[in-house]
């Protein structure tokens, strides 16, 4: 880029449209050292009630310098903001946080872990003989294999189910593949 070249600067000023919540703006007329926003309000009566109420015991020892503090604090909660937050709406944020279940929310609901169930199971002995059955297989005379074949073919096998076309070309690889095996 050139030294010539005009360099593009790109502001956005939605946030200067935003009117803020003052009190002590009418028209043309302004209160002394106003607008207070929320903040400032809370400050003000807050803090002095608490240093009406208190100064009994801080006048004598501290003359002052709690109400210039005070005061300072209103001028200080002027503009603050809280990650480009007002305090009021952080303070608003943090207390939603807090009630919000631990686990968070799934589908607006709160996400708990489902209830325990108690296992139960049961379970047989049996008695065995004591020829265990592999003990008794090999026992047997070599010829049992032979008949038990003969016995199987002997049977009547039940009909083969009618093939029905497959539906889709993944069934059909299924039953080629089942054939082939």
């Amino acid at each position: 880029m050139s030294a010539a070249e005009p360099v593009r600067t790109v502001r956005f000023y939605t946030s200067a449209r935003r009117l803020p919540w003052v009190i002590g703006k009418f028209a043309d007329w302004k209160i002394p050292f106003g607008p207070f926003n929320a903040v400032q309000i809370g400050v003000m009566s807050i803090g002095g009630l608490a240093l009406v109420r208190t100064a009994a015991y801080w006048w004598s020892w501290l003359g002052p310098v709690p109400v210039v503090l005070w005061v300072a604090a209103l001028f200080v909660s002027r503009r603050h903001k809280v990650a480009g937050r007002t305090p009021v709406g952080a303070a608003v944020g943090v207390g939603a946080r807090l009630l919000q279940p631990g686990g968070g929310r799934i589908g607006g609901r709160a996400a708990r872990d489902r209830r325990t169930q108690i296992l139960t199971g049961t379970f047989t002995l049996q008695t065995l003989t004591r020829e265990t059955p592999a003990v008794a297989e090999a026992a047997r005379p070599a010829a049992a294999p032979v008949r038990r074949a003969a016995r199987r073919a002997a049977r009547p096998q039940p009909a083969a189910p009618a093939v029905r076309r497959p539906l889709s070309p993944v069934q059909a690889a299924l039953l080629a593949a089942k054939e082939q095996i």
